[in-house]
């Protein structure tokens, strides 16, 4: 099911390569040891880290939950927002108040993760709101290319291409947001993003589909 976006514009996933079949978001074959380095959860304890939330309030290094290095992962819980992800070992991970980060040593590849209030946001649930961020990027920055799908597990994929590069970017990127709503609250979602290069776009919808079935939320 295709989400109507604006002026009933619809969009739907259709780039060359893409691996999403039947509503689903799949990995391809690939695990998280394709993104990994395997340093054995040392990089979530560097002293040299460069905070990747600027300007945020009371920024803080988020818990190890677990080292699994034959999975090529790490399990981080930021405890501000009660979500727990796995990123790949050799990533670095921050919060604050309200969002968790985790990102690659060279920062090409950023993760974050967002609790939503719809109301608050003046939306009334997950596909109100995914609909209306694309309005509101596309809006700011008409040179982005807005795609959204309903999966089969009913959470929301939205598909930027040709986002803005932000300092230190040597390319535009691509950005995924997936937005999961609370089963027993639908006022109450998740928000995991996650930003690409863009030639590395493929790659990222797969590590996407990873993050996804390791994401495990505390409602």
């Amino acid at each position: 099911m295709f989400l109507q976006v604006g002026l009933a514009a619809c969009f739907a996933l259709c780039s060359p390569g893409w691996v999403l079949a039947q509503d689903k978001l799949d990995a391809g074959g690939l695990t998280f040891r394709d993104f990994a380095v395997n340093d054995n959860g040392a990089s979530f304890s560097r002293g040299d880290r460069d905070p990747m939330i600027s300007g945020g309030p009371n920024q803080v290094s988020s818990r190890i939950a677990s080292v699994e290095a034959a999975n090529g992962l790490a399990r981080i819980q930021f405890t501000s927002i009660r979500v727990e992800i796995a990123v790949p070992l050799g990533w670095q991970a921050t919060e604050d108040w309200e969002r968790g980060v985790a990102y690659s040593a060279d920062k090409r590849y950023r993760v974050v993760v967002w609790r939503v209030d719809f109301p608050f946001e003046g939306v009334k649930d997950a596909e109100h709101y995914a609909a209306t961020k694309v309005g509101a990027i596309q809006s700011r920055h008409p040179s982005v290319h807005a795609q959204a799908r309903k999966l089969g597990d009913g959470t929301f994929l939205v598909v930027y291409e040709n986002a803005p590069k932000a300092h230190g970017d040597g390319e535009p990127r691509e950005v995924f947001d997936l937005v999961r709503q609370n089963p027993s609250n639908p006022k109450e979602g998740v928000l995991l993003t996650l930003g690409v290069p863009a030639s590395d776009a493929v790659r990222g919808l797969k590590l996407m589909a990873l993050l996804r079935d390791n994401m495990r939320i505390t409602w």
